[in-house]
């Protein structure tokens, strides 16, 4: 487990997801260095001297997008940064969850304060207020194509500073005048280049990636854990795990898996009883185990490395570099993230439909002293039939999910911006899939503990065994059918509190258990 700081220097740290997530909480506090003082005020003056002298640089003093051409005055160019915020506010759909918001402001701060955007030290610390004091605007979910950035939504994150938009504060979501009135602020004047400092940039993508990369670790680590589960259930074989296989295709996924369900079935009498068995080999949703959980986790970490970049970056336009050199770019493209976030997407559906896999694999009742449908008296009893039906429509919905948004794109802006990433729609489809993937894991965790019941009164190795007593005391083995629906929702529970990963730390940490394995470092940051 990654140990997050206390406190993080803006633009001068290195941000990873697990630091970001840990300000969102408030666990680790904000604070601008001298040095880094230093490097914002100057590159805000170089922008006022710029605007002194009239030569026309894109988005300080000329219009935006098909009006770069449109010389904007001295006396106007204030005026044209309160009306870009104004103007490019048009996302539409429900509101973004509070903590990918506030995630936003964090990942915006952090990039402007590398002292290359021309914003002025003031209104970097009106931000810092908001996240401080847990005051976050309202960002609509749709309108962004991920290029020229996120313009949409964070010209609704950063309205708030010019007195409009809305403010979810203290538990309330209020119009920001009536937030000014409750805490005396007031609007914030805007300098040149500073409205476009605050709308160019990407993250709203790269938000919606740190929770993508924290919600799919946790999957990752929860689907090891239940597919082990099921290996025990359905007296599967260890021999797919050993690494004497894996060594011979070192992909680092694989190997990551199969030690961890080595290690998970470890000392298990479950799997010595049938070691001799005649059964040659496993149906694929237990053999291939660590291919497929493998081959996500490899998708995972090809995100984690990609946005830790994305998180360090300055991806607003035009960069200011000194009084002779700025530079019109497209660091603003959310390309880079997009492609990382469809295949993470694939990635989650993935782990969904193995889990599917086993699910009906464990309900056909071919595996010895397992019932069919997983209940003894059936017939009168549809046992634990239907809930496949719910994982196979989960399953099912996330394939059509799966279509890539960044092989898509739509030109805007009169064709100046005539190609874009899509980066946004690939965040939020990958966080839908995600949590279908909880629901479907959430219902082989029961599954699991059921069939894991007919092997009694054997035991299984000291982790599983506490894995599957920790389930019990939630829901309780099915003899007979009952509203399976709240035995779902308590496993999803389970799923999104990470309580199975909690007693196998707990476990570890009680017989001083090692889990590690050697890309220990690369797949456990949280």
């Amino acid at each position: 487990m990654i140990i997050v700081p206390k406190i993080f220097k803006l633009g001068e740290d290195w941000l990873t997801a697990s630091t970001a997530i840990a300000i969102a909480k408030g666990q680790t506090s904000l604070e601008l260095s001298k040095t880094t003082k230093v490097k914002i005020n100057a590159s805000s003056r170089i922008v006022k001297n710029i605007v002194d002298k009239g030569h026309p640089v894109y988005g300080i003093n000329t219009g935006f997008g098909p009006l770069c051409t449109t010389k904007i005055s001295k006396e106007e160019t204030q005026v044209l940064q309160t009306n870009i915020l104004q103007s490019h506010s048009v996302g539409v759909g429900k509101p973004i969850d509070k903590e990918i918001a506030k995630l936003m402001l964090i990942l915006k701060a952090h990039s402007l304060a590398k002292g290359f955007s021309g914003i002025s030290e003031l209104t970097l610390d009106r931000i810092m207020w908001h996240i401080s004091n847990d005051a976050i605007p309202v960002v609509p979910s749709q309108g962004s194509v991920g290029a020229s950035g996120d313009l949409a939504p964070l010209s609704h994150l950063f309205l708030p500073l010019i007195g409009l938009g809305k403010v979810e504060y203290q538990g309330e979501l209020i119009e920001t005048s009536t937030f000014f009135k409750e805490t005396g602020l007031e609007s914030v004047e805007l300098g040149p280049k500073e409205g476009l400092a605050l709308i160019n940039g990407t993250q709203f993508i790269a938000a919606h990636a740190i929770k993508v990369v924290e919600k799919l670790h946790y999957c990752l680590s929860q689907a090891d854990i239940i597919g082990a589960m099921m290996i025990e259930g359905l007296q599967g074989s260890i021999k797919p795990f050993y690494n004497e296989l894996h060594a011979l295709r070192p992909f680092k996924g694989n190997l990551h898996v199969a030690k961890r369900v080595k290690r998970l079935l470890k000392g298990s009498q479950i799997m010595e009883a049938h070691a001799d068995c005649e059964r040659v080999q496993d149906p694929y949703s237990l053999r291939c185990i660590p291919q497929v959980h493998g081959a996500s986790r490899n998708a995972w970490l090809h995100l984690k490395e990609l946005l830790e970049v994305e998180l360090n970056s300055v991806t607003d336009n035009p960069i200011i570099i000194d009084e002779e050199l700025t530079i019109s770019g497209g660091s603003f493209h959310g390309q880079p993230l997009a492609m990382a976030l469809d295949y993470a997407c694939l990635a989650a559906s993935e782990v969904g439909n193995i889990s599917d896999r086993r699910i009906y694999l464990a309900l056909e009742g071919n595996s010895p002293g397992v019932p069919k449908l997983l209940m003894d008296d059936t017939g009168i009893n549809s046992g634990y039939m239907i809930l496949q039906y719910t994982t196979a429509a989960l399953a099912s919905e996330n394939k059509g999910l799966c279509f890539p948004s960044s092989a898509d794109s739509i030109p805007t802006s009169l064709g100046q911006e005539d190609h874009v990433s899509m980066g946004s729609i690939s965040g939020r489809k990958a966080l839908q899939v995600i949590e279908n993937v909880e629901k479907i894991l959430a219902i082989e965790l029961l599954t699991a503990a059921q069939a894991f019941e007919y092997r009694k009164p054997m035991k299984s190795g000291i982790l599983l065994d506490k894995v599957h007593k920790e389930v019990r005391k939630r829901v309780s083995f099915a003899k007979k059918d009952r509203v399976f629906a709240t035995d779902i929702e308590l496993g999803i529970a389970m799923i999104k509190n990470h309580t199975i990963i909690k007693v196998i730390n707990k476990t570890k940490k009680e017989k001083k258990i090692s889990f590690k394995t050697p890309f220990s470092k690369d797949f456990e940051v949280f």
